[in-house]
């Protein structure tokens, strides 16, 4: 087992893997204190080779490594590597391209949703690998025997899956498939946010515009303070703070510190204040220039219904073609394809389009149904399409006076 701690081994390592096509590749890291993950270990593997560097040894440089990464000529392989393309990227200044990613591939070919890389393994090889280590601290020195043989596991495992992955999806006719859900992983938005932008990943439950405001700028003022001080963001406020802010807009401290989120004596602290201006700033906004509250979902009536019926399509249809039904379409997907024939959703474009999204659309006209064959749901093409009777409006009949002998 190789041990890289200085940047004249790592480049010569890095220089070799450069002359493969392939390389395996994942990190250990700690980031239950900071904000942008903390790397702690890097290993990398080839057809025929094996190491691990270590990131944390005094003046190594990354840089070889990162030269690797956006070599085009050497697939990148991870499994779920979204958050060690994450620690790439804040690091690098790069994302890895080309790059496969084996969770995603066994999506595709019928694994199921999210498999692990353990279960992966497993299936495919036959090998069984201890996790026991994964949740130690990688950030000690030294290392265990143990935790190494983990770690390099992790990447010596993953040359026979993709090996195994690709053979399936060229048999299957589907390496494309997983070409398109890699430029999701390959795109900078899936990795950054922009402190502008960071409400959107909160759940709204205001209903004013000027509630809306104060939460725009109180969710930017935190991803700001996190980003800035490397900090998680419930370290600066907790969701819930954000929204009795939002929804209170306290003026001054006496304010501030009556609210529950709030802790004891943060009224007083730098952040208070800045809250606090932030509050005024709110409130000095002209009512013509508060933004605009995004549109509910106001489903038309009847798409529930529809909804209904489209899970039952997704778990036929995922089923029939070996495919985890959470790549086919999300519930969001469903809902969305509900109210609008011309949604932009994945799943009603690309491949997801060809398998699972036209048939999506026929159901809800009617071109398509659904009936039940001993204990089988199957699919049926209606002609001419079975579409929903307009019921005709029913006219109240007056009251006649009783009749008198």
């Amino acid at each position: 087992m190789k041990i890289i701690s200085s940047t004249a081994e790592l480049a010569a390592a890095c220089t070799a893997f450069a002359a493969h096509n392939y390389v395996t590749v994942d990190t250990e890291f700690l980031r239950e204190t900071t904000y942008w993950p903390k790397l702690c270990l890097i290993q990398i593997a080839g057809p025929e080779d094996a190491v691990i560097v270590d990131p944390l040894a005094k003046d190594i440089d990354l840089a070889p490594f990162f030269e690797l990464m956006s070599n085009e000529d050497v697939t990148k392989v991870f499994h779920a590597g979204r958050q060690d393309v994450e620690i790439i990227y804040h690091l690098g200044k790069l994302i890895p391209h080309p790059m496969f990613d084996s969770q995603v591939a066994a999506m595709v070919c019928g694994f199921g949703d999210s498999i692990s890389y353990d279960q992966l393994v497993f299936r495919l090889t036959g090998n069984r690998i201890d996790k026991s280590s994964r949740f130690t601290d990688w950030s000690r020195r030294p290392l265990t025997d143990k935790q190494l043989n983990y770690a390099l596991a992790d990447v010596t495992h993953l040359r026979d899956v993709y090996h195994a992955l690709r053979a399936n999806l060229e048999e299957q006719n589907r390496s494309h498939w997983v070409a398109e859900e890699m430029e999701i992983l390959t795109s900078p938005d899936t990795y950054y946010t922009e402190p502008h932008a960071a409400w959107k990943r909160m759940k709204l439950r205001i209903r004013k515009p000027r509630e809306f405001a104060a939460l725009q700028m109180m969710a930017q003022w935190r991803e700001q303070e996190a980003q800035s001080r490397n900090v998680p963001r419930s370290r600066i406020l907790k969701d819930d703070a954000i929204f009795e802010l939002a929804m209170q807009q306290p003026k001054d401290t006496n304010a501030l510190s009556a609210l529950r989120s709030i802790s004891k004596g943060y009224e007083r602290s730098k952040a208070g204040q800045e809250i606090l201006d932030i509050m005024r700033q709110v409130d000095a906004i002209p009512k013509d220039d508060l933004p605009v509250l995004p549109k509910g979902k106001n489903q038309p009536e009847g798409s529930g219904a529809a909804v209904d019926l489209m899970k039952v399509l997704l778990k036929l249809t995922s089923e029939k073609h070996g495919v985890a039904a959470k790549v086919l379409a999300t519930v969001d997907d469903l809902d969305k394809i509900a109210s609008d024939d011309n949604a932009d959703v994945p799943a009603l474009k690309g491949w997801r389009h060809e398998l699972f999204g036209q048939y999506a659309l026929k159901i809800k006209t009617g071109e398509i149904a659904m009936r039940l064959e001993g204990k089988r749901v199957t699919i049926i093409e209606v002609d001419p399409p079975v579409l929903p009777e307009n019921p005709k409006p029913r006219t109240r009949r007056s009251k006649r006076p009783a009749r008198t002998q």
